[in-house]
């Protein structure tokens, strides 16, 4: 089909505020009267708070309150799970909880009062292992976290459990009785950041009357909204959330952080509050990606066929549930171990461990990669134990059309084969290598598009300008110009007929907000609805104009035509829609997600690498990842989602850990914390499968979280496949590159019988 405005690469709506420094981010808010605001954070990562002073703070000039947990009510808060004090009242859990907050006239003098603040400490035990938290008699982080608001069924007999599930389908003992061998290895991945640019920031006004305003970096503007409604009984009338440009997320700007610490400052004040968190706050005590232990267990046939597969997970959920949105308090990434396989039976036990370290959240496709990582370099040892070839093994059980996943779910047009093939072909898999020490990798992974409320609205003013009206955060992935595409195309006019305006929460009924790739998909599908509601409003006035059946009325390249060849410009149908001229035309829309998903969309990625013998350092050389992708809105947002998907995914295999030492960070700063920069990125070579066959409006599919997430173990089979060595903990250095090849012994080793 062919189309004037989707698919066609326009550039970002935002992008001129953006390149030019005109975009107001959250740390750029300034009004009139503001305060700012600094937390005093635990040194300790896990004591009984004896006593806190904070008399010299208060005396202090520019100071106009200082809080602690003994000036608050015993209030606990989380998005789904409520576990964590705003102010540690008894006891501290992790280095970098909040024990005090001030706010002065300055951000100089609210600094200078955290260090008058004297807090006397008794350390206790801590516990940072996961494995070790769940033993008995291992020290308890919470005496009875079964109790808090939101706590999921749990098992009562393990201690530190956050949370606990299973997920099983088929006869797993008659599954491991049928096959011929059992491969049993264990896998673990480090505490890591987001590594967003801009850290969390936040203005919070309560007014003498009430009223409240919240300007901060949150991707679930109204998540926040209805998180201050309902743990401070604020009139839901009066709480507005800006809507902000959020300045990079990947799943890391939807917690609460210090918002409510301002909002109970201004509400004692009446004056707006302002906290900027500095990097080093975010890599101490800002919510990270969960650590993970893994151990898979599959059962195969000689002849490559899967019989069962049993895999554990324990994620270390650090100190508090309290910035996990899933209501379970899990990590669901384990619920998709082996999607993409024929797995007769399976079964998948998901545990989310308390630990004295700084509380995780969600972090791009949540234990995803962790897990996909586990599960794809596991399968990969099987291969080439049974002297088969990775991708061929591969191919063998990736599922087809009809088959089921190994939890038993049915997905329609599946095409795992071919991007694994179409993959192989592109990489040229079967090629001699460039060198002896080069090694290529393959690894594959399935997701759906993700669905949430949203809701959109569309102003059409005589003249025939549209402006699109939403209230999604813009997080740097051009979702607003996808949606100016999808109006544009709907109503066919020309783009720069369409403007987007933001709003904030008073604007429109809800909107789920961004992240679990549901964004194109929810947010598209409210102003898509939108935009045909609004072609409908206009076929309905020319229809009146020429006295006949709506039905008679086409819309056809922006023009409406009738019985007898009468015809309307897009312009003079707004002119009878908006009576004249007097209102501008208004349609709003809201979409709420069916309940099941049907269709999935499959990446597999190569990686080829070359390894230093005597260093163990390990160049990336090359990786081609190949999408199965529908119809492609906007080719340039599209690839930027796949490039900066896989940077990211080659950071989590190669460089970047949150090392933490007795429960205290190693990294509090950049230097420390290493990421990708462009001198580590290798020739990235991406090939697209379209098929109109998605959810999304115009049959798009989901792309945000794919590229990321098999990065690390197609990376991790390149190097064995260069120098036979298995390294089973992430990142992969090139220390653990030259143990491995000593013969020292591995992290998480495994077994096969």
């Amino acid at each position: 089909m062919t189309y004037t405005a989707v698919t066609k690469p326009q550039a970002r709506v935002e992008g001129r505020d953006k390149v030019s420094g005109g975009t107001v981010y959250a740390a750029d808010v300034t009004l009139s009267d503001t305060l700012w605001a600094r937390v005093l954070r635990s040194p300790l990562p896990h004591a009984r708070i004896l006593s806190v002073d904070a008399t010299a703070a208060r005396a202090l000039p520019g100071v106009r309150l200082v809080l602690t947990g003994q000036d608050l009510p015993a209030h606990l808060v989380g998005l789904r799970m409520r576990d964590m004090p705003l102010l540690a009242r008894d006891k501290v859990r992790f280095v970098g909880e909040p024990v005090a907050v001030v706010a002065a006239e300055d951000a100089e003098t609210a600094e200078e009062a955290l260090e008058l603040i004297a807090v006397e400490y008794q350390e206790l035990p801590g516990v940072f292992d996961p494995e070790e938290a769940l033993r008995p008699g291992a020290p308890l982080i919470h005496e009875d976290p079964a109790s808090y608001d939101g706590a999921p069924g749990n098992r009562p007999d393990l201690p530190n459990l956050q949370s606990y599930v299973v997920w099983e389908h088929g006869d797993l003992a008659e599954g491991f009785r049928k096959a011929d061998r059992v491969f049993e290895h264990t896998f673990s991945t480090p505490l890591t950041h987001h590594g967003y640019l801009e850290p969390h920031a936040c203005t919070v006004w309560v007014r003498p009357g009430g009223q409240v305003e919240v300007w901060a970096s949150n991707k679930g503007p109204y998540g926040l909204r209805d998180f201050l409604i309902r743990q401070f009984d604020a009139p839901a009338q009066e709480v507005k959330v800006h809507v902000m440009p959020v300045g990079g997320d990947f799943g890391g700007k939807q917690s609460l952080v210090d918002v409510p610490l301002c909002y109970l400052l201004s509400q004692q004040l009446h004056r707006p509050v302002k906290l900027v968190a500095t990097y080093a706050e975010e890599l101490m005590a800002i919510a990270h990606r969960h650590p993970a232990v893994m151990t898979v267990k599959t059962g195969v046939k000689l002849d490559g066929t899967l019989c069962a597969m049993d895999l554990r997970v324990l994620f270390s959920g650090g100190a508090y549930a309290a910035f996990k949105p899933n209501l379970q308090v899990t990590v669901q990434g384990a619920r998709q171990a082996a999607s993409c396989y024929r797995v007769p039976a399976i079964h998948v036990e998901d545990f989310c461990v308390y630990t004295n370290q700084v509380s995780c959240g969600q972090d791009r496709t949540p234990g995803g990669p962790q897990v996909t990582f586990a599960v794809e370099s596991h399968l990969d040892i099987i291969a080439r134990e049974l002297g088969m070839d990775p991708a061929e093994f591969r191919l063998k059980n990736l599922i087809e059309e009809g088959e089921p996943t190994p939890l038993g779910q049915k997905w329609a047009q599946i095409r795992a084969k071919e991007t694994l093939r179409k993959a192989m072909e592109a990489s040229g898999w079967s090629d001699p290598k460039p060198g002896p020490l080069h090694g290529r990798g393959v690894a594959v992974y399935e997701r759906s598009a993700g669905a949430g409320r949203s809701s959109a609205a569309i102003s059409v003013d005589p003249q025939g300008a549209v402006t699109l009206v939403v209230t999604l955060p813009d997080t740097g992935q051009g979702a607003y110009t996808v949606l100016q595409q999808i109006v544009a195309e709907t109503l066919a006019v020309p783009i720069d007929q369409v403007g987007v305006q933001v709003g904030d929460t008073d604007t429109l009924p809800f909107e789920a907000g961004v992240g679990g790739s549901k964004t194109t998909n929810s947010a598209g599908r409210a102003a898509y609805d939108a935009a045909l509601d609004t072609v409908a409003a206009l076929s309905e006035a020319a229809a009146a104009h020429w006295g006949c059946d709506v039905e008679q009325v086409q819309h056809v390249d922006g023009r409406f035509t009738g019985p007898g060849g009468q015809a309307l410009s897009f312009k003079e149908a707004v002119g009878l829609a908006t009576a004249g001229g007097v209102e501008p035309l208004y349609r709003m829309s809201q979409f709420v997600p069916p309940e099941e998903r049907t269709v999935t969309a499959y990446c597999a990625q190569v990686a080829e690498v070359e390894v230093d013998p005597e260093t163990g350092q390990v160049r990336l050389q090359r990786l081609v990842t190949v999408h199965d992708v529908g119809t492609v809105l906007n080719p340039i947002t599209h690839q930027g989602q796949v490039a900066g998907g896989i940077i990211q995914g080659m950071g989590f295999a190669l460089q970047e850990e949150t090392p933490m030492v007795d429960g205290h960070p190693a990294a509090v700063h950049m230097g420390d914390f290493k990421l990708p920069t462009s001198q580590d990125i290798p020739l990235l070579e991406t090939v697209l499968i379209t098929d109109a066959a998605g959810p999304v409006p115009f049959q798009g599919k989901a792309i945000g979280e794919l590229p990321n997430v098999p990065t690390a173990a197609a990376i991790a089979n390149a190097i064995h496949d260069a120098v036979g060595v298995r390294v089973y903990h992430l990142p992969i250095t090139a220390e653990k590159v030259v143990r491995a090849r000593k013969g020292d012994p591995k992290p998480g080793a495994g077994a096969a019988s």
